[in-house]
């Protein structure tokens, strides 16, 4: 092959190797920090149905249909250790990853250190958070709905 051709051919190659490189560091950044939003976007206010305080969490799998229910009747441990309450068989959940507990007069949710972060309404939580019937709470793969 003429020398021409294997430049251009050496170029190329990397070039692919760099976007590579770039793309690996780009997805673990987003992983660890989740992902950046760009610009100011205007965002709705969150619509919460009227009514009391939420009674219990309800556990779903990722269809959306109900798992199991449990009453909010204390401080609700989320993790796999067997003093949590509330146990998805999930691998990406932490031994004790949040816990949702009374607060004043209403409830609030906690990331207890996990690994992977709680979400809240799809946000990435690092304090004690008011939560309300129908907010939906992500740890490792699993929901929990909050319902009346």
């Amino acid at each position: 092959m003429p020398p021409f051709v294997l430049t251009v051919l050496k170029i190329l190659l990397l070039l692919l190797l760099y976007f590579f490189i770039y793309r690996a560091v780009r997805s673990i950044t987003s992983d660890l920090y989740g992902r950046r939003e760009r610009g100011r976007q205007k965002t709705r206010p969150v619509r919460r149905p009227k009514g009391g305080p939420p009674k219990r969490v309800v556990l779903l799998d990722p269809g959306g249909k109900k798992v199991a229910s449990y009453p909010m009747d204390g401080t609700l441990q989320i993790g796999r250790a067997k003093s949590c309450k509330i146990r998805p068989d999930d691998s990406y959940i932490s031994e004790v990853h949040a816990q949702i507990a009374p607060r004043g007069d209403g409830w609030v949710v906690e990331d207890m250190g996990s690994t992977n972060g709680t979400y809240l309404n799809q946000r990435k939580i690092s304090v004690p958070t008011p939560i309300a019937a129908g907010d939906r709470i992500r740890v490792g793969k699993s929901v929990l709905e909050v319902r009346r």
